[in-house]
């Protein structure tokens, strides 16, 4: 589910900090600077970064072609391999066997069974595709406000962190506490009372 679809879960951002001038070539710079590298032949598990929300696969994020009106558009992309573990025993078995031939012993060091396993995970790794994952993304730069498409934890992360590592400045989760604590203007007091309320259960 995406900015496009007919439903998506999102969850909102207040963009916390200021860019530098001039605000939307520091946008193209980080996002170009972080442009998705797919998760290489050799061993790399995972890659992270940007892409375009109409050609993910082909990212292509120069010029001003992620600006649509007063949003800035783009998306987040991970690049994930997944290893299954039976293949891993299956391959780590049979070198573990050859290993033990080779050297006419019946068993082997747990050293030597670990860089059996690491060998096999290599080699593995350099010939199985990676998995995209895409997650758009609106940024509405006058507002600070930020949407992201999903709700995944471990989605939120990899944007948390990639963000402040592109543009220098962070993300803080909108959810109904930090919410009234940021937009509001609470009093000391008010805040103090906010922190003691727990949620409603609503039941017709």
């Amino acid at each position: 589910m995406g900015l496009l679809s007919s439903s998506a879960a999102v969850t909102r951002y207040l963009v916390n900090g200021k860019l530098e001038d001039p605000v939307l070539e520091a946008i193209r710079n980080g996002l170009e600077k972080r442009t998705i590298m797919e998760a290489g032949s050799e061993s790399q598990e995972k890659a992270v970064g940007w892409t375009s929300l109409e050609r993910p696969y082909l990212p292509d994020l120069s010029g001003s072609s992620f600006v649509v009106g007063p949003h800035i558009v783009f998306s987040l992309r991970i690049d994930k391999k997944t290893l299954p573990s039976k293949v891993v025993k299956m391959q780590c078995t049979i070198d573990m066997e050859r290993r033990k031939a080779e050297t006419g012993r019946d068993f082997l060091s747990k050293e030597e069974k670990k860089q059996i396993r690491e060998h096999v995970e290599l080699v593995l790794y350099s010939r199985i595709p990676a998995t995209p994952n895409v997650y758009d993304i609106l940024w509405n730069v006058e507002e600070n406000m930020l949407w992201l498409f999903s709700t995944q934890g471990a989605v939120k992360e990899e944007l948390e962190a990639l963000f402040f590592e592109s543009f220098g400045v962070s993300l803080i989760p909108l959810f109904p506490f930090t919410e009234a604590e940021l937009t509001c203007g609470l009093g000391e007091s008010d805040l103090d009372r906010l922190s003691t309320v727990s949620p409603a259960l609503f039941v017709e």
